[in-house]
């Protein structure tokens, strides 16, 4: 209604999941950029705040993910909150510090700001058995760390490059995004993990508190959440996969 005053209203997003491309119910920049634009967009939101659940994943769609929402919060001009649940790890915590602020509980998860790569090896078990593996490649790197044959220095090399141009990455992002904010701590950058508390002490959470208090201690009482989630394939609730 044209000059009445309206309660204030906070856009909730909930980011719960491991980040992967493509994968179903996954979280992913192509599932959640409808979800993020509508929550900038709908209105005027005082703040937008972000419900984070993550163990993490892949790094470019936790990139993209991030840039979305800072970019949108730029261009509109709305704060933007992050609040940990159980866990902001890796891929997690790259999508809370995508916010202006992090909230945990005393007992979130929060951190493990590296990079990983597992895999297994079984050439032993196969020759044991008298399998032979043939792998005809054009190119000498495109059987490279393959799990039926031994481990190759020159595969292993290449591919601690590989971790640790990512890690670089992931630790220009977080200081970009904390800045000042993070402690001088040797172990910050090591895929170390902090619980409630303590990762606010080393910086990588602002402070200990929940989503509805936090907000209405911040807008007032009347203060109203409106959610946005991404939509789950319609078979889901039936329990198709």
């Amino acid at each position: 209604i044209p000059f009445m005053k309206s309660d204030p209203t906070v856009a909730v997003i909930r980011l719960q999941g491991v980040i992967a491309g493509g994968a179903r119910g996954a979280l992913n920049d192509q599932s959640l950029a409808p979800v993020i634009e509508k929550a900038f967009a709908r209105g005027k939101p005082v703040a937008v705040a972000l419900e984070v659940n993550s163990p993490g994943g892949s790094p470019v769609q936790s990139s993209l993910i991030g840039s979305r929402i800072r970019r949108l919060a730029e261009e509109k001009e709305i704060p933007v909150i992050a609040f940990v649940e159980d866990v902001a790890a890796s891929g997690g915590y790259w999508l809370a510090a995508a916010a202006d602020e992090i909230f945990a509980d005393p007992s979130s998860v929060v951190g493990s700001i590296g990079v990983i790569s597992a895999g297994f090896g079984v050439h032993e078990f196969m020759a044991r058995q008298g399998v032979e593996r043939r792998v005809y490649t054009a190119g000498k790197s495109k059987s490279m760390l393959d799990p039926f044959r031994p481990e190759n220095e020159d595969d292993i090399a290449r591919l601690n490059r590989l971790l640790g141009q990512l890690h670089d990455t992931f630790i220009n992002q977080v200081k970009t995004s904390r800045g000042e904010k993070l402690a001088d701590n040797p172990d910050l950058f090591t895929g170390e993990i902090w619980v409630g508390q303590n990762a606010v002490d080393v910086g990588l959470a602002d402070n200990v508190g929940h989503l509805i208090p936090v907000m209405k201690e911040r807008f007032g009482d009347q203060v109203k959440f409106r959610r946005y989630d991404p939509r789950r394939p319609l078979l889901t609730p039936l329990g198709a996969e």
